[in-house]
Protein backbone atom coordinates (compact mmCIF):
# COMPACT_ATOMS: atom_id res chain seq x y z
CA UNK A 1 0.00 0.00 0.00
CA UNK A 2 2.74 2.29 0.61
CA UNK A 3 4.63 1.92 -2.67
CA UNK A 4 1.08 2.85 -4.49
CA UNK A 5 0.32 5.92 -1.93
CA UNK A 6 4.31 7.07 -2.99
CA UNK A 7 3.79 5.85 -6.58
CA UNK A 8 0.74 8.27 -7.27
CA UNK A 9 2.16 11.68 -4.93
CA UNK A 10 5.36 11.06 -7.22
CA UNK A 11 3.26 11.10 -10.07
CA UNK A 12 1.53 13.99 -9.38
CA UNK A 13 4.19 16.15 -8.35
CA UNK A 14 5.80 15.32 -11.06
CA UNK A 15 2.73 17.00 -13.36
CA UNK A 16 3.06 19.94 -10.97
CA UNK A 17 6.92 20.03 -11.84
CA UNK A 18 6.29 19.96 -15.46
CA UNK A 19 3.27 22.39 -15.23
CA UNK A 20 5.45 25.03 -13.75
CA UNK A 21 8.73 24.53 -15.91
CA UNK A 22 6.01 24.98 -18.86
CA UNK A 23 4.50 28.53 -17.15
CA UNK A 24 7.97 29.81 -15.90
CA UNK A 25 8.96 29.41 -19.75
CA UNK A 26 6.07 30.76 -20.80
CA UNK A 27 5.33 33.84 -18.37
CA UNK A 28 4.36 36.20 -20.03
CA UNK A 29 4.38 38.23 -17.07
CA UNK A 30 7.37 38.02 -13.95
CA UNK A 31 4.56 37.47 -11.49
CA UNK A 32 3.42 34.32 -13.60
CA UNK A 33 6.22 33.26 -13.47
CA UNK A 34 6.72 33.97 -9.73
CA UNK A 35 3.98 31.54 -9.05
CA UNK A 36 5.42 29.04 -11.30
CA UNK A 37 8.95 29.14 -9.43
CA UNK A 38 6.87 28.82 -5.98
CA UNK A 39 4.69 25.67 -7.41
CA UNK A 40 8.22 24.46 -8.64
CA UNK A 41 9.75 24.69 -5.13
CA UNK A 42 7.02 22.85 -3.85
CA UNK A 43 6.90 20.35 -5.98
CA UNK A 44 10.34 19.60 -5.17
CA UNK A 45 9.91 19.98 -1.51
CA UNK A 46 6.95 17.53 -2.05
CA UNK A 47 9.06 15.19 -3.91
CA UNK A 48 11.85 15.19 -1.16
CA UNK A 49 8.84 14.54 1.25
CA UNK A 50 8.03 12.01 -0.44
CA UNK A 51 11.25 10.24 -0.76
CA UNK A 52 11.96 10.67 3.07
CA UNK A 53 8.62 9.46 4.17
CA UNK A 54 9.17 6.18 1.96
CA UNK A 55 12.38 5.30 2.97
CA UNK A 56 11.88 6.30 6.66
CA UNK A 57 14.92 8.80 6.98
CA UNK A 58 14.44 11.63 8.48
CA UNK A 59 18.10 13.07 7.19
CA UNK A 60 16.07 15.19 4.44
CA UNK A 61 14.49 17.69 6.72
CA UNK A 62 16.80 19.98 7.11
CA UNK A 63 17.11 19.89 3.22
CA UNK A 64 13.41 20.13 3.51
CA UNK A 65 13.41 23.79 5.76
CA UNK A 66 16.31 25.01 3.85
CA UNK A 67 14.38 24.57 0.58
CA UNK A 68 11.52 26.41 1.86
CA UNK A 69 13.16 29.24 3.08
CA UNK A 70 14.83 30.14 -0.15
CA UNK A 71 11.13 29.71 -2.02
CA UNK A 72 9.56 31.80 0.38
CA UNK A 73 12.47 34.46 0.43
CA UNK A 74 12.60 34.37 -3.22
CA UNK A 75 9.31 34.58 -3.44
CA UNK A 76 8.84 38.04 -1.08
CA UNK A 77 11.71 39.10 -3.15
CA UNK A 78 10.49 38.71 -6.48
CA UNK A 79 7.34 40.70 -5.73
CA UNK A 80 8.76 43.57 -3.43
CA UNK A 81 11.14 44.26 -6.76
CA UNK A 82 7.49 43.57 -8.81
CA UNK A 83 5.56 45.92 -6.93
CA UNK A 84 8.34 48.75 -7.45
CA UNK A 85 8.38 48.15 -11.72
CA UNK A 86 6.97 50.96 -13.59
CA UNK A 87 3.92 50.29 -16.04
CA UNK A 88 4.86 49.25 -19.67
CA UNK A 89 4.03 51.95 -21.78
CA UNK A 90 3.34 49.70 -25.06
CA UNK A 91 0.09 48.07 -23.08
CA UNK A 92 -3.59 47.49 -24.90
CA UNK A 93 -5.24 49.60 -23.31
CA UNK A 94 -2.74 52.54 -24.14
CA UNK A 95 -0.12 54.44 -22.09
CA UNK A 96 -1.33 54.42 -18.29
CA UNK A 97 -1.89 58.45 -16.84
CA UNK A 98 0.60 59.35 -13.95
CA UNK A 99 -0.43 59.59 -10.96
CA UNK A 100 2.23 59.83 -8.61
CA UNK A 101 1.19 63.64 -7.68
CA UNK A 102 -2.76 62.09 -6.71
CA UNK A 103 -3.45 62.96 -2.93
CA UNK A 104 -0.86 65.60 -2.44
CA UNK A 105 -1.43 69.02 -1.53
CA UNK A 106 -0.05 72.14 -2.70
CA UNK A 107 -0.62 75.94 -3.40
CA UNK A 108 -2.08 74.98 -7.19
CA UNK A 109 -4.01 71.93 -5.51
CA UNK A 110 -6.41 72.57 -2.92
CA UNK A 111 -7.68 69.96 -0.64
CA UNK A 112 -10.30 68.32 -1.72
CA UNK A 113 -12.65 68.53 1.33
CA UNK A 114 -11.44 72.32 1.53
CA UNK A 115 -14.14 75.07 1.33
CA UNK A 116 -13.57 77.72 -1.14
CA UNK A 117 -12.62 79.59 1.50
CA UNK A 118 -10.27 77.72 3.09
CA UNK A 119 -8.09 77.94 0.13
CA UNK A 120 -7.34 82.02 0.66
CA UNK A 121 -7.17 81.22 4.54
CA UNK A 122 -4.51 79.57 3.92
CA UNK A 123 -2.60 81.71 1.41
CA UNK A 124 -2.96 84.72 4.04
CA UNK A 125 -1.76 82.86 7.21
CA UNK A 126 2.48 83.63 6.99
Amino acid sequence: MMIAVAVVATVLLAGAALLAVVRLERGPSMLDRTVAFDVLTTALVGAIAVEAAFSRRTESVPILVVLSMVGFVGSVAIARFAAAEPPKENSADGPRPDRAGRGRRGPDRPDAGDSPGAEAERQETP
